[in-house]
């Protein structure tokens, strides 16, 4: 079982999806390798490039995102995205253990659209994610 009981991590998320601040994103890690305990390492404004660079290819770790992106000419949407990070060096232990901790993660990251495994940085590019997001989003008028 993850301990997600840092009230940070429920601040950041609150962050994330409040319209009156420009955080786009929060990333949580373990406090150590031996640790189950999450906490807050970093948030940010500029969007999933931004996290991308954040990410440890020795760590696992979770992410929350705001993503912005026009459904048509006139108008725009924002979805949220749960990221699953298991960097390609990440320990064998800590890569058994995340896919339960990530329940634990879902009850205090409570909102998204979609989940995201992400095993390599590109995994976080913008347009796919979009794709799945429309996807998820129901009505699309792009074809998509």
């Amino acid at each position: 079982m993850a301990d997600v009981s840092d009230p940070k991590i429920d601040e950041a998320y609150q962050d994330v999806r409040s319209d009156k601040t420009d955080t786009s994103w929060l990333l949580l890690d373990y406090e150590s390798d031996r640790s189950d305990k999450l906490q807050v390492t970093a948030t940010g404004t500029g969007g999933l490039e931004e996290l991308r660079e954040r990410l440890e290819e020795t760590k696992a770790s979770f992410a929350y995102a705001r993503v912005r992106y026009s459904n048509d000419k006139e108008s725009q949407r924002e979805k949220f995205i749960l990221v699953v990070w298991i960097g390609p060096s990440c320990k064998v232990m800590r890569k058994a253990k995340i896919s339960v901790h990530a329940a634990d993660v879902k009850q205090v990251l409570r909102v998204f659209s979609v989940e995201v495994p992400a095993r390599e940085k590109d995994d976080l590019k913008e347009d796919p994610i979009i794709i799945k997001l429309r996807k998820a989003g129901g009505a699309s008028y792009d074809g998509v």
